[in-house]
Formats: structure tokens, C-alpha cells, sequence
């Protein structure tokens, strides 16, 4: 008898153990796993995970390999900092990247050595296969900006003078710093002179402001560079998505422009083994940064393009060749999670699904003899690997880093809704449930809305905007795939340019409306969040929601659709989704389509927040729309970060971001 009490005891602890609830200090503890690349046996994979420290503010990333059918991890690296970009040489050693400069290290994480020395911090090194070049990137002055660089005898102005686009970008204001590329002889950590591929050019190679090492590679033999670079400058630069692949022959110095004519957007180069054959995601129309992304195939001994994915009704996120070379292996969105695909290397083949699920496949690390070993996420679990059998489609958990914390909580019921819209289609509708779900009960109920505006709401996992975490807090959670967004079709995906606040708000409306209709949503108690296209969604919503919701927050939305085009930075973006303001045939859309022409409606309580260094949407929309709250006597707050951008980036700061968003939601539901 005392075993089995004892036993029920064991049995109650663990399951209150399991039905902790998630916070925003658990979710910033979680390990960020991310994969690099298989070692040269193939028999492992080599991943990094960041941890952050909240006191310190800061995070660090540590490199990991693990057997790729499953075992125990053993930790390479330990020293403060981040280690990256790892490469398997031919030797078997590992080469990466620490604190600006080029280390190798044996495969267990033993022997590190520095091998190079540059003068000043460089970025995104590698060592060619051969191992007798060595490629990396560096900031090079180029134009000049500020006073000093026009009056040298005024060296403390801090004016900054310009004299056309692109004068900011993202997060940074033009200082005529560019990021070029240089390939140099490299004999075991001697390194020669090198050759700026760019050399006195206003171009960026990364491309700004997120690109990186995948931007530019070594062919398989060591005797071309490929590279992604979009050569235009200030206004051309602001207005255009143009993008090209670039070849540079080391022995002839001698650049070739591989995607002359493809006018929109080249990027991610990946070769065979032999280097005949290229692959790269291409869009075809200049200026529309969400066209349809296509599999480009180039054949260097016929010198001719092959679009792979012409007539597939679906846009791909990323691109490789199978280790065979009889296919090109591809991952895309389709209805709301993102998955692998495969193409035949041959004609008419058709392309085929390989996983499907309630899951998004986000990376392939590598392929092994008969797997290939990815990254996965769901609305409950953060990016862990896997290893995803090529023979069968099952997936296997490698990595296990978070599996600790996701013991000790309670995880969220997903479910797939399909709601009819107003003009009779179908729009896939994620709907999170808490934790112990009880539909006898009413629920306050949030309707999110995503940014992009074409960005996939698939099975992502977010460490600001958090399902699992909102519904933690007892929350039912609504996340329609709207009009705009990728997975759904070409058609369905472009909708929504210079349709903003139209059939996409009314998307909005139709699946709030139709999950509203369950006894278990409190109608009471409903609020509209989101930011980017998702905070001008609830500005918009503000003015034409009928009392729907009890509260709103955005977070960087677009308030005057006016002023916004008048200072931010990306203009292909804002002509090709709105058009200017002086162009008369837009006229409609700044009248109808703009949030701040239904302010006179404005009667809800409402947060904004607001960074203080996004230039994609300026402070002043931020202001402009608390300003109006407060003026009207509307309930409202302003959460103002000085030194976010579009995202909030520091770990404190995103810790009271989330504090902020549910103390909000407490007092306005």
C-alpha cells in the first residue's frame, strides 16, 4: 500500500512538474540550435547552440557534434564569444570562424589554433578545398560622408552630408563603408596579397542588410569565386531588387555575370560536386522583393540556364543538390508549414513533396548515405536537428537541448481551421489553444497578425512573437494565413500588393469572426496584435473593427502611409506594394488604405512600441499614432527602444518587451 501511494505521489509531482507554465524568462533560456555542416566522414554533424545570459545582456554561441544516427553531443568549443561558418577541410580538421579571424581545429574539438592574423576584425572566412585560397569580406571606405572626410580641419563635426539614396538602411546610417570581398593566396595561416573582387565600387557583397557567408563561395576546383551582389548605387539602389550571380576566375581575374537579363532578385549559389553545374533561387521581376522564387539550374559546360520550378505553383525558401546529383532538393511553404521537396535532374520531371506534417522544416544541414539531417520547429518546440530518412520520410530527434524545459510545461493544442472568406475562398487559420484546454470555459482571445506583409505564417517558433508562450498565459490565439502570403498559390501570394487595407483586413475580420462563433472565445475579451504589416494592420483595424476588440498593440506598424513613404529606406518595396503618394492613380490607396484616415473611429485602448533606429518603419509612425491616441483620450502607451530596430534584439530589452505585452493585456482585457 505504501508503494502505490508513493507511487501517485511520483505520479502527481511529475505532472505538476509537466504543467509549469511558460514565461518569457523560460523562453529566453532555451538553447538556439542551429546547424552548420556534416563532418568529412559524414558520420556526424556539427551544430551550434546560442544561450543568452539576461544579466549580462548578452549571448554566446558554443559548437557542438553529435553522431547523425543519434547519441551523445560532445561540446568543441568553450571560450567566450561565437564560433562559425564551419568548413570540413580535407584533412579532416574543421576550419570556422572566432572573433574576426580564421581558427581550424580537429574534429573532437582538440588542437585550436589561430591561423590568421588579420589587421583588423574580418567576416564570413573560408579556405578553398584545395586549401591554397583563402575568401572573406571586410568593411572598405569608399565614399565620403561626414564633415571630417570633407573638412579635415573640422575632426569633431558630426555632420553627415549626402547627396542622394540610399543615405540609411535597415538599422545604420550610410558612413560610405561597404562590404567587399577578397580572395588571397593562403599557404597554412600565411596569407598573401589580396584582391578586393569589388575593388573601389559603392557595393555591398553581403548583401545588406542580413546577408552572409552564403553570399559569396569557392567553386569545387578553387579556381572561381561566385558571388551575389547587386552593382547599383544610391537611387538606383533604393529602387530595385536586382540582384546578379557573379563568377570570378582567380588565374584570369576575369568577372562573368551569370544571371544577365534575370532582372529581380539572384541569391544562393550552391555547385556540384564537380562544379558543372550551379543551382540558385531567382525571382524574375525587378522591384518586387515577394515575386515567386524559382530553382535556377546553370550548366557550365553549355553555358545555359534551366528554370527548374517555372510552372510549379509555389515559391522556394531554399536550394541544394542531393549528394547523387540526380536531384535538386528544395524546401517551400505549402499551407501553412514549410517542407522538403525534391526535382529530378531531367525533363517535364515533376517535383514531389517528401515530408508533410504539422511542422516546418527551416534547414538541411547535410546529407549521409541514406538520410539527410535537418532542422525542425513546431508552434511548441524550438529548431532542434533531425535526421530524415531518405527510404521512409520518418524524422528522428538528434539534438535534445531544450527537451529538459519542454518536460516541466503544459504544450499547446494546434489546430488547422479553414474559414471561408468574403469572396468565397479558403484561408488556412492556425488557431493555439492553452495548456489544459477546457471548452466549457471562455477564453480572452487573440487575433495575431503577421508581418511581411508576404512572410509565411507556417509552423515557425518565434522568440518574441510566441504562440506557445501567449497561449501559456491563457490565451486562444487566432493566426489566419491571409491574403499575401506564400503557400497558398502565386495568386493568393501577390494579392495583396496595393490591396493592404483591403480584402486582407477583411481576411482578418472573416477569421476572427467565424473562431468567434465557439462557446469557448470570449467575445468580451479580444485583442488584435502584430507587427511591421501586422502593427499597420491593427492601426488599421482601430478604425474599422465595430467594437470587435477590447485592445490592440503594434509594434512598428505603418501609421501614415504618407509620411512612411517619405522616410523609409527600401523604395522597391514601398512603389511595387503602395506606389508614391503623388502619383494619382494611387490616390485611392492613401485615402482608403491608410490608417490614419479612420483615426476619427478610433476608440480602443492600444500600446504601440516603437524602435528607435528602424529606418524600414521610421519613428514617427510610432509617435504620430500615440500622439493621436492620447489626444482623443484614448487609453493608450508607448513602448519606445531607442536601440532596436524592426526587431527587438537584446535580450533585456526583449524580456521587458514581453512583460510589457502581457501586463497590457491583463489591464485592457
Amino acid at each position: 500500500m505504501r508503494s502505490t501511494f508513493l507511487l501517485a505521489g511520483i505520479l502527481f509531482m511529475q505532472q505538476s512538474m509537466a504543467q509549469q507554465k511558460m514565461t518569457p524568462e523560460m523562453l529566453w533560456q532555451l538553447g538556439r540550435v542551429s546547424g552548420e555542416t556534416l563532418t568529412a566522414d559524414g558520420k556526424s554533424v556539427i551544430y551550434g547552440v546560442s544561450n543568452y545570459n539576461i544579466a549580462e545582456n548578452r549571448g554566446e554561441r558554443n559548437l557542438f557534434v553529435m553522431p547523425v544516427t543519434g547519441g551523445t553531443p560532445r561540446q568543441l568549443t568553450s571560450s567566450k564569444g561565437n564560433e562559425g561558418n564551419v568548413q570540413t577541410l580535407a584533412n579532416g580538421r574543421l576550419g570556422y570562424n572566432y572573433k574576426g579571424q580564421y581558427w581550424e581545429m580537429d574534429a573532437d574539438g582538440s588542437n585550436a589554433v589561430q591561423k590568421t592574423n588579420f589587421p583588423q576584425s574580418v567576416s564570413n572566412i573560408r579556405v578553398s578545398a584545395d586549401g591554397k585560397y583563402i575568401l572573406f569580406s571586410k568593411d572598405v571606405k569608399i565614399e565620403k560622408v561626414s564633415g571630417a572626410d570633407f573638412y579635415e580641419d573640422m575632426p569633431k563635426s558630426n555632420v553627415q552630408i549626402y547627396t542622394n539614396l540610399n543615405y540609411r538602411h535597415w538599422d545604420t546610417w550610410e558612413d560610405g563603408y561597404y562590404s567587399h570581398i577578397f580572395v588571397a593566396p593562403y599557404n597554412n595561416g600565411q596569407v598573401g596579397e589580396a584582391i578586393d573582387l569589388l575593388e573601389g565600387k559603392p557595393y555591398d557583397c553581403p548583401q545588406m542588410p542580413s546577408g552572409g557567408a552564403e553570399d559569396f563561395i569557392f567553386s569545387p576546383d578553387s579556381k572561381k569565386v561566385i558571388y551575389v551582389c547587386k552593382k547599383k548605387h544610391g537611387k538606383e539602389y533604393a529602387v530595385s531588387t536586382n540582384t546578379d550571380i557573379y563568377a570570378y576566375d582567380i588565374a584570369t581575374k576575369q568577372t562573368t555575370n551569370l544571371s544577365e537579363g534575370m532582372m529581380g532578385y539572384d541569391v544562393q549559389p550552391a555547385f556540384n560536386k564537380d562544379g558543372s553545374k550551379l543551382v540558385w533561387l531567382s525571382m524574375a521581376r525587378d522591384g518586387f522583393e515577394a515575386d515567386k522564387q524559382d530553382v535556377v539550374l546553370y550548366d557550365f559546360k553549355s553555358n545555359t540556364r534551366t528554370n527548374l520550378t517555372k510552372d510549379w505553383d509555389g515559391t522556394v525558401s531554399s536550394v541544394r543538390f542531393s549528394n547523387d546529383e540526380k536531384k535538386i532538393q528544395f524546401l517551400a511553404v505549402v499551407k501553412g508549414t514549410s517542407q522538403l521537396h525534391e526535382i529530378a535532374l531531367q525533363p517535364k520531371a515533376a517535383i514531389k513533396q517528401i515530408t508533410k506534417g504539422q511542422f516546418d522544416i527551416n534547414d538541411i544541414i547535410g546529407e549521409t548515405k541514406d538520410a539527410l539531417i535537418v532542422s525542425k520547429t513546431d508552434m511548441n518546440h524550438a529548431a532542434e536537428l533531425f535526421n530524415l530518412s531518405l527510404k521512409t520520410g520518418a524524422l528522428t530527434q538528434l539534438t535534445t537541448v531544450n527537451n529538459d524545459t519542454y518536460s516541466k510545461i503544459g504544450q499547446s493544442k494546434v489546430e488547422e481551421r479553414w474559414v471561408k472568406t468574403t469572396d468565397g475562398k479558403d484561408m488556412l487559420v492556425w488557431v493555439i489553444f492553452p495548456p489544459n484546454f477546457d471548452p466549457a470555459k471562455k477564453y480572452p482571445t487573440l487575433l495575431y497578425c503577421q508581418g511581411g506583409p508576404q512572410s509565411a505564417l507556417s509552423q515557425f517558433y518565434s522568440y518574441r512573437w510566441n504562440f506557445q508562450l501567449m497561449a501559456a498565459q491563457g490565451y486562444i490565439v487566432v493566426a489566419p494565413n491571409r491574403r499575401g502570403m506564400p503557400g497558398h498559390g502565386v495568386e493568393w501570394n501577390e494579392q495583396i500588393s496595393k490591396d493592404w487595407g483591403g480584402q486582407p483586413i477583411r481576411d482578418y475580420l472573416s477569421a476572427i469572426d467565424d473562431v468567434s462563433k465557439e462557446s469557448y472565445v470570449d467575445k468580451d475579451r479580444r485583442a488584435a496584435v502584430g507587427a511591421s504589416y501586422g502593427g499597420y494592420s491593427v492601426f488599421m483595424l482601430a478604425g474599422v473593427h465595430e467594437n470587435r476588440f477590447k485592445s490592440f498593440i503594434a509594434h512598428d506598424g505603418l501609421f501614415d502611409i504618407r509620411s512612411w513613404y517619405g522616410t523609409t529606406e527600401e523604395l522597391w518595396f514601398a512603389n511595387w506594394d503602395i506606389g508614391n503618394y503623388w502619383d494619382r492613380a494611387n490616390a485611392h490607396i492613401y485615402e482608403k488604405f491608410n490608417p490614419s484616415q479612420f483615426v476619427d473611429k478610433w476608440n480602443t485602448p492600444i500600446m504601440i512600441v516603437q524602435g528607435g533606429i528602424d529606418f524600414r518603419v521610421g519613428i514617427e509612425q510610432g509617435l504620430q499614432a500615440f500622439q493621436v491616441a492620447q489626444l482623443k483620450g484614448i487609453k493608450s502607451k508607448l513602448l519606445y527602444f531607442p536601440e532596436e530596430n524592426h526587431w527587438v534584439l537584446g535580450p533585456q530589452n526583449a524580456i521587458i518587451w514581453q512583460r510589457e505585452f502581457f501586463k497590457w493585456l491583463q489591464e485592457t482585457l
